[in-house]
């Protein structure tokens, strides 16, 4: 029988960013097999595996564990994008934690389904009939779950192991709206009396663009563009875009972002004063929230075409009038609706901006998702909408939310705080699929998901184990 720590270092072992689930739809597939269980595994490579009941439960109703398979997959400058992990543990603070070396961990969500799946391996613990649903795409577009078969699953009561905050129950989360906007560009030749200078903005702390977007933190795309757009329409400086690249997913707070330029040789001095400006600014605006965020240029070589003018302006102006970090807040002070541009690509003749928009009300969420669209379109840019999921809330009174939260006063000795999480949940989905569905997310302590700063708390995860076993067994 393995450990819930053992199967999650397996699960580091397979490559799984978002769609490329294949490869870890192979392993449960094989885990299942290996045990006995019955599984099904989907177009999209969701997969299902059921255990029957133990004795004295068959009459009780079934219990969904509820994960998905993929991670977001980011690294640092310098190293590889993680297929994959290696998990480093440590202590600090009086607590076990785990990390990775330069990458993402994915501990959002893999220690949550190899809870699940220990669950599957423990033949000791009495429970119910038992059905471990695993989803893909989750990180991404949340395909898998928006796609389930309606007969995929048949229980309808759900814990979620996909929540960051140990000492939380989340009972609903906003909805989340992403589009993607592929904008032409056009080239012209380099004119002459040009130098090439690159620019970046780098050693932001990055996160999660749901649980980490009031945290004040830095967005490397938006900084960069508006630095650039100063430089033209401030300091009439006649640059011209070469490259233009940042972040590395919809759902990750940009750490980073680089563009290649080329300027008049004149102008090359009051363009590195002006560099230094925005970096001193950059270090006061975020000395408390993001305080190694810096921005820098240097000389660089380039020979062959550049962005024409329009290209240049209309880019640059497009992600200056979009809106990241809170927009509206909720009453309380919490976050209502916010928005994140995480990705900036460039391709041969185009580049392709992602904006991720989320909030608690679905009218706001399209409000400023429509606005976002209306500025990629007057600039000429192809939009498409690749995830629209609903705000979801949980009834506070259901007795599965409230055997769970008794089970947390049983096992350890607190009642965990009811919250909504500024982040869409896949339970959108299958509330919306599965009628009569009812869900409770909980989950470890983890920190900076989304980023190469990911940890997680072993010591916490030991607890929500115990938790877990105490539900499916009450």
């Amino acid at each position: 029988m393995m450990n819930y720590k053992e199967i999650f270092r397996q699960l580091c072992d397979i490559p799984r960013p978002s769609h490329h689930e294949e490869a870890v739809a192979d392993y449960l597939c094989h885990f299942a097999e290996e045990r006995g269980l019955s599984y099904d595994r989907d177009e999209r490579n969701c997969v299902v595996i059921r255990k029957p009941a133990t004795a004295g439960y068959e009459d009780r109703e079934t219990i969904v564990i509820l994960n998905h398979s993929d991670m977001v997959c980011v690294a640092d400058a310098g190293y590889d994008t993680p297929g994959r992990v290696t998990p480093i543990i440590y202590n600090e603070g009086g607590e076990q934690w785990m990390r990775a070396d330069h990458t993402s961990l994915g501990a959002d969500n893999g220690i949550g389904l190899a809870m699940a799946l220990a669950v599957l391996d423990d033949d000791t613990l009495p429970h119910p009939a038992i059905e471990v649903l695993c989803t893909t795409a989750e990180e991404d577009d949340m395909a898998g779950a928006a796609n389930l078969a309606p007969d995929f699953i048949k229980g309808r009561l759900v814990l979620n192991l996909d929540s960051e905050n140990y000492d939380e129950i989340t009972t609903g989360s906003a909805g989340a709206h992403i589009q993607l906007a592929r904008m032409p560009l056009h080239r012209i030749s380099m004119p002459r009396g040009y130098v090439t200078y690159e620019v970046e903005v780098s050693g932001g702390c990055g996160g999660h663009s749901g649980t980490d977007i009031d945290l004040g933190r830095g967005n490397a795309i938006k900084i960069l563009a508006n630095l650039l757009l100063v430089a033209i329409r401030q300091i009439n400086i006649k640059l011209y875009l070469v490259q233009f690249d940042g972040g590395q997913a919809y759902s990750a707070i940009p750490d980073e972002a680089t563009a290649k330029i080329v300027l008049p040789a004149d102008d090359v001095e009051q363009f590195n004063v002006l560099v230094s400006q925005c970096n001193d600014a950059v270090r006061a605006e975020y000395s408390q929230t993001d305080p190694m965020l810096a921005v820098d240029c240097e000389q660089s070589v380039w020979h062959s075409t550049v962005w024409s003018e329009e290209s240049t302006h209309v880019l640059l102006a497009a992600i200056n009038g979009i809106p990241v970090g809170v927009t509206e807040r909720k009453d309380d002070g919490g976050v209502l609706t916010s928005n994140n541009i995480g990705v900036a690509r460039m391709a041969k003749d185009s580049i392709t901006i992602s904006a991720h928009t989320r909030s608690f009300s679905e009218e706001r969420m399209h409000a400023l998702s429509g606005d976002i669209a209306r500025i990629f379109s007057l600039v000429g840019a192809e939009v498409n909408t690749i995830l629209d999921a609903k705000p979801w809330q949980e009834d506070a009174n259901h007795p599965f939310l409230q055997r769970t939260i008794s089970s947390f006063e049983e096992v350890l000795g607190f009642k965990p705080r009811p919250v909504n999480m500024h982040f869409v949940l896949e339970a959108a989905y299958l509330a919306d699929r599965f009628p009569g569905i009812h869900i409770a997310s909980i989950g470890p302590r983890i920190v900076a998901p989304h980023s190469t700063k990911e940890h997680v708390s072993l010591t916490t995860a030991d607890n929500i184990w115990n938790v877990v076993k105490q539900i499916i067994s009450a």
